[in-house]
Formats: structure tokens, sequence, C-alpha cells
């Protein structure tokens, strides 16, 4: 296989944050006397940063997607954090990963400090050369941008031999403007239109085939 570095999303390609996720965007938006309609409806707001989201979703300004992000932190930071899973498979594919000496990465739109903690919590620590995330201040919440840092802390420079997973278009989109190639997963949260129009490198639809794109092929 051509790839020497593969960067992975977190939240619905590592592991699967649903419950976690919804739960605290459901405690910020009742906190602020928003109305929730059931947690599925609020799938929609993983994997994107979620400043964007609350401002899309719920026609707010930007002061006020950050009070909402705060909010939500309330009940993230030592509740909603953990209420979530590895996808079956995944440690199989980081481990075959690690013994054929690829550099591996976390590449994600949540805040580092939270998606360390995660890794830590799932004794992953080990599989992963660098976990880079947005800022807690609202800053690198772009996916390019934190592709590129990732890169950056690497010493990356050829980008031929680079690869982006995700389950959402910010991925694919992500890896374009750093042009490197990408795979969407179909298990995550992004629908199968939303990766095709993103134009990824490949698709695949369960971690078996991610495991045979990246250790078989």
């Amino acid at each position: 296989m051509k790839y020497k570095t593969i960067l992975f999303d977190l939240d619905g390609t590592v592991t699967d944050p649903k419950v976690g996720i919804t739960k605290s965007v459901r405690y910020a938006l009742e906190k602020n006397n928003m109305e929730v309609h059931s947690l599925e409806a609020l799938e929609k707001f993983i994997g994107p940063p979620l400043k964007d989201s609350f401002m899309k979703y719920y026609d707010v300004d930007e002061a006020t997607a950050m009070h909402l992000i705060n909010d939500y932190r309330e009940y993230f930071t030592d509740k909603g954090i953990f209420e979530n899973k590895l996808y079956d498979g995944m440690i199989d594919l980081l481990k075959a990963l690690k013994d054929k000496d690829y550099t591996v990465a976390i590449a994600t739109s949540k805040p580092t400090v939270f998606a360390r903690r995660i890794i830590g919590h799932f004794g992953l620590v080990n599989y992963f050369d660098e976990v880079i995330g947005s800022n807690l201040d609202g800053t690198r919440i772009n996916k390019a941008e934190v592709i590129t840092s990732v890169m950056e802390q690497l010493n990356i420079t050829n980008t031929n031999q680079t690869i982006m997973i995700g389950d959402r278009e910010y991925d694919i989109r992500g890896a374009h403007e750093n042009k490197i190639d990408s795979i969407g997963v179909a298990y995550g949260y992004g629908t199968i239109d939303e990766l095709r129009q993103s134009n990824p490198t490949i698709i695949v639809y369960s971690i078996r085939e991610l495991y045979d794109q990246l250790i078989v092929g």
C-alpha cells in the first residue's frame, strides 16, 4: 500500500459518540429554553463544529452559539464524554496498523483536550502518534486547519503517502484542501449522498472493508 500516514477523524469514525453528544446538546438547549424534539433529531450535531451546528440548526448568532457550547460542556466534560463506545473491530485495525509501523493520528474538530481524554479512556494512547483537535476558545475548528496542524506536527511533507479517514463531508473537504487522499466511512453519521458529493478517494461501508483497504490492500 502506498500510504505511510493514516489520519482518523474521531467521532463517527473511531468511536460512536451518539449518546454523549446528543445528551450534551439537549442539556444546552433545554437550559436555554430551546425546543428539543428527540435525541435522534440531534444526531446531525455529530461531526461538524458545534458552533456551526448551533448557528445553522437553531438560527442563533455567534455569541449565542458560544454560550450554548459552554452549556454543552457543563454536561459533556464529566458525563457525556464517556457516553461513548468504540466501533467493533477498531482495536484490531489500530493494532494491525501499529504492527505495520504506520504513522497514525487523530484529526478531529472536537477540542484536543477532550479527544485526548477519550483516547486515554479507551486505552488507545499507544496506537496514535498524535491527537489534535480544535482549541477550547473556538479557534482551529475547521477540519482543513486541523489536518494541516497534524501534518505539521508529524513533519509530513509527502502528501501522496497520507490519507484522511472520516464519516462527514468536512473530513473529505479538509483532505482535499490539504491535497491528500481520503476514505469516507459510511458506518458513521454522514449520509451516503453527503459522502459521494464530497468526492472521497474511496467509500467503505464497514470497518472490515476499511481493514481490507488499509492492511490487506
